[in-house]
């Protein structure tokens, strides 16, 4: 039997069905709603169908068979952990950071990757239903575990929420990130939204995507080293553990769910068929190698014209022409930023201060202060500084002016000078103000058994669980041991 047709009886017809399709950011977020109608999900299963498709002919490093699943895992960690000691003597006898070139670059990855990284968890959701069968709770602990088991500073999405706003970086979507950039988090939502149909692929997914990768420990360092918090990142290095993290657990739930009374190798070749699926779409270090400043640059400048046309008056001219008349249009953004270089507005590769562009954004007569976000400031600021920027200075720190040379402090060494309030005490105080929380209180409150667990189920979905509401039924699952 072909690998194609043991994932699905049927998915070798899906190669001509002439399906609806949907590009995956529309289908993402429509998969986002807090209950997807019954239409949606079944786009969301035709999509994974072709995703298995894609993937069925790619090499999978999985073993042959089962058994050996926990050898595969402990070769994989020494691989990794020797692949890391190599990347950490290669900084210590002075290497240049591997990933980020400057503070921009992480913070781009950072945007870049949020499409997966909001939905993190999100292909186990639909097993949190059958968290009574036992065989299947290990999972639905693992999908717990995800949301922080209800901590608002242990939910994975709502840390990564946090870590954009931080930055200036939009969580909600804009339409400027590629499609493509979508698909990895649309197969995770398509899976947690089908796992009845995909239970194999739900498994093999959650067994690749949990063991820790390289990128993962290059990521959190260089990130720390650029004084951007990586706590998201480290979070995931410590709970993924081989020893009695999520990748051990992701074999031990593979192995405890082989079929007794089925077909024990088609049901495998389906877990090698979602293993595959955790690498589809663009991944962590092609991310990396994309980015472009001066697209962003240009990619910036674009977005904010239409804003900005018809804003200046007519005394604001650049190269002969009015800057509401370089507004225009957002395709002669490149034209535009050349004539900002030759009459001198932008001095490239050197201090910002002396661009007097940058002084209409920064200082204490800037007149257009605001109008761009952090995230912006900085693409802007390290564009501007050349390679200057792979010191890793933030757009807003002194020493712009007087570039004295100084080593930037890492994010853990700001934290210790600062001894800020991890938060971890959250859990523990009432409930946040939130329109949302006394309509749920009030609707739960005549539920109980199988009808309370599915409103409690229902408020733990992927594009609710980080909410106040999230949280709080996430923690009532718990304590109610539903789990």
């Amino acid at each position: 039997m072909s690998v194609a047709s043991a994932i699905l009886p049927e998915l070798a017809a899906q190669r001509a069905e002439p399906a609806r399709r949907s590009a995956p950011r529309a289908l993402y977020h429509a998969l986002l709603q807090p209950e997807p109608d019954a239409d949606t999900r079944t786009r969301a299963a035709h999509h994974l169908r072709r995703c298995l498709l894609q993937t069925a002919g790619q090499p999978s490093d999985l073993p042959e068979r089962p058994q050996d699943l926990h050898a595969w895992r402990e070769r994989n960690a020494q691989q990794v952990a020797a692949q890391y000691e190599a990347y950490l003597a290669e900084r210590r006898a002075g290497g240049a950071r591997r990933y980020f070139g400057n503070r921009a670059h992480a913070l781009h990855f950072l945007r870049a990757v949020a499409p997966t990284k909001l939905v993190d968890g999100a292909w186990l959701y639909g097993l949190t239903a059958h968290a009574e069968n036992v065989r299947l709770a290990p999972l639905v602990h693992t999908y717990l575990e995800e949301l922080g088991d209800g901590a608002p500073s242990k939910n994975h999405v709502l840390l990564y929420r946090r870590l954009l706003a931080r930055h200036g970086i939009a969580v909600d979507d804009d339409g400027s990130l590629p499609d493509a950039l979508y698909q990895q988090g649309l197969i995770q939502l398509a899976l947690g939204w089908n796992a009845e149909e995909f239970l194999p692929e739900v498994i093999g997914f959650n067994l690749a995507y949990e063991q820790l990768p390289l990128h993962l420990l290059i990521t959190s360092y260089e990130l720390n080293e650029l004084g951007l918090d990586p706590y998201y990142f480290t979070l995931h290095v410590t709970v993924d553990n081989g020893h009695s993290g999520h990748a051990r657990q992701a074999c031990d739930a593979v192995l405890g769910l082989l079929p007794r009374h089925g077909d024990t190798q088609v049901f495998w070749q389906r877990v090698r068929a979602g293993a595959r699926l955790a690498d589809a779409g663009v991944g962590t270090t092609q991310v990396i190698r994309d980015f472009d400043i001066g697209a962003e640059v240009l990619r910036i400048l674009a977005a904010k014209a239409p804003a900005g046309h018809g804003a200046h008056s007519n005394y604001c001219r650049v190269a002969g022409r009015s800057v509401n008349d370089w507004l225009a249009d957002a395709a002669q953004m490149p034209q535009f930023l050349q004539a900002l270089v030759d009459s001198g507005w932008v001095v490239p590769d050197a201090p910002p201060h002396q661009s007097r562009f940058w002084r209409l954004l920064q200082g204490e007569r800037a007149e257009m202060f605001g109008v761009f976000s952090a995230y912006e400031l900085q693409v802007i600021h390290d564009w501007l500084r050349g390679e200057g920027s792979s010191d890793g200075q933030a757009w807003d720190e002194r020493g712009a002016a007087n570039q004295s040379p100084r080593r930037r402090p890492s994010f853990r060494a700001m934290q210790r000078a600062a001894r800020v309030d991890d938060g971890n005490t959250a859990v523990a105080q009432p409930l946040p103000l939130d329109p949302d929380i006394p309509a749920f209180e009030e609707r739960l409150r005549p539920l109980q058994g199988a009808a309370r667990r599915a409103a409690l189920v229902a408020a733990m979905a992927p594009g609710e669980h980080w909410t106040p509401t999230g949280l709080h039924a996430t923690r009532l699952f718990r304590a109610e041991g539903l789990c």
